[in-house]
């Protein structure tokens, strides 16, 4: 646990701010599949987002509802929803299972969970699988084959506990692979398993930039925490150093933030109950409502742009206190 004194050291020693970045933009041709089947290419700038519409007091998710049950806008200004539909999409799922840090998340309980849920996916949905900690490794490419993915899972790298819990590599990484290989007809997630939501960047891309890359991948990010009790205290530690070191100005990365803003989710459990947990966030998934929309600002300016997801107020009435959760922004594609 000595290790754990490393952020009350990096913040005594470091108090420069991250570079600011070039935006990314999301530049390559989409392919948009219909709720009837229809797959259709579209050589315009095609805006994807998912959305999980539950009520607030139950956490009951609210499924059947129509295209003309949502509002969008984009800098405040309204869209037109192209496309539409609900679990009709191949589910392109990556995996990144954290390796390093004082404990090990990954245990015999957790992987067990991992193994059971992701193997109530449907045929169609692809899963791949990384594993990070100071470097970032890619145990099992994207595959339909269930067999491979339960054996990848039980041939994850060992916990280096001497090792550092790089998030910005890693999402990076993980996002860059995605653009290259993930189903261009799909919805994409990563789901990280890890015992430390916040960290400070390792040398290599910023955590500024990798936020710019999950946002180009157009991937929904969640996170799984098991919270056994020495789990919450290397958690804690480091969400504390964080966020004394944002005041810094030194750079780092926070799943919880990533998460709200692609629309994803940060579940917590311990680990002897993350398999209903898991069984839960995949539900969610399931269940998400996809939207896409071709912008009515036309310049290809590289701006990152606010989105905003509302529903009917009939919807409202019907449902009681309802949170829409979906991507926040996006960034627009360069000339």
């Amino acid at each position: 646990m000595k290790r754990l004194i490393l952020p009350l050291i990096l913040l005594s020693l470091v108090a420069t701010g991250p570079a600011l970045l070039p935006a990314a933009s999301q530049t390559r041709e989409r392919v948009v599949t219909q709720a009837k089947g229809d797959i259709i290419k579209v050589d315009v700038d095609l805006v994807t987002l998912d959305a999980l519409v539950i009520q607030q007091k139950t956490g009951r998710i609210v499924g059947n509802l129509k295209r003309e049950d949502f509002m969008l806008s984009e800098d405040g200004v309204k869209q037109q929803v192209t496309h539409f539909s609900q679990d009709t999409l191949p589910l392109s799922v990556l995996l990144l299972i954290d390796r390093g840090g004082c404990l090990d998340p990954f245990g015999s309980k957790v992987r067990q969970a991992a193994q059971d849920a992701l193997s109530r996916l449907k045929p169609t949905d692809e899963v791949a699988l990384m594993s990070y900690h100071d470097t970032v490794a890619l145990v099992q490419e994207f595959t339909r084959d269930r067999k491979r993915i339960v054996e990848a899972l039980d041939h994850v790298p060992p916990h280096n506990e001497e090792a550092e819990h790089c998030l910005n590599r890693a999402f990076y990484e993980a996002a860059q692979y995605m653009i290259r290989a993930g189903n261009p007809v799909g919805r994409r997630v990563i789901i990280a398993i890890t015992g430390v939501t916040s960290n400070f960047d390792c040398p290599g891309p910023s955590g500024v930039e990798a936020t710019h890359a999950v946002l180009e991948s157009g991937s929904v990010v969640c996170g799984l925490v098991p919270t056994g009790a020495d789990q919450r205290m290397e958690n804690g530690i480091m969400r504390w150093a964080t966020r004394v070191g944002g005041v810094l100005k030194v750079s780092s990365l926070n799943i919880k933030q990533l998460a709200d803003d692609t629309g994803g989710e940060l579940l917590q459990d311990r680990p002897e109950n993350l398999d209903t947990t898991f069984n839960r966030l995949i539900d969610h998934l399931r269940t998400r409502y996809s939207l896409a929309f071709v912008s009515s600002n036309k310049k290809r300016d590289g701006s990152l742009r606010k989105l905003k997801v509302d529903l009917t107020s009939t919807v409202q009435k019907s449902n009681g206190k309802i949170v829409v959760k979906t991507r926040r922004s996006y960034v627009a594609p360069r000339a």
